[in-house]
């Protein structure tokens, strides 16, 4: 009986990671990295589940591709900020392919992303530590 009330224990106090990511390869590489450090996982192909995942599920961060068919990434971003104090609030952190001169970076940071990182330059190390950082109240972009 112990045993049962320290797993449910733990679950609860796992943090729940949203991946919303359409690049097969990313999104796999990114949930196992994540399962791996106990982290909730919970996985979108697209913008548009993703979303709906987001709204029902509330993670407690976020990560989101811009780039994406349907739905892109910027959509995402700007209806999951317009979903009251939650949508505010919970952190987010974008993954492009956008080189971040002056526009793209504009353009990415218009809805207050709390974070982001360019794919090809993505070490996972940083990426862990920026998500551990995040969910215990750690800085902003």
């Amino acid at each position: 009986m112990l045993v049962c009330d320290c797993i449910f224990i733990t679950t609860l106090h796992m943090k729940r990671v949203l991946i919303i990511e359409d690049e097969k390869n990313m999104l796999a590489v990114l949930s196992d990295r994540m399962r791996m450090e106990k982290f909730d996982v919970i996985q979108a192909a697209s913008g548009e589940v993703g979303f709906d995942k987001a709204i029902k599920e509330k993670p407690d961060l976020i990560f989101l591709d811009i780039l994406m068919p349907q739905m892109d990434g910027f959509a995402v971003l700007k209806k999951v900020r317009a979903e009251g104090v939650w949508g505010r609030s919970v952190p987010i952190v974008v993954l492009t392919n956008l080189i971040p001169d002056d526009d793209a970076l504009a353009k990415i940071t218009a809805d207050k992303p709390t974070y982001y990182f360019v794919k090809t330059e993505i070490d996972i190390d940083s990426v862990v530590k920026k998500a551990k950082e995040l969910v215990s109240g750690g800085s902003k972009l």
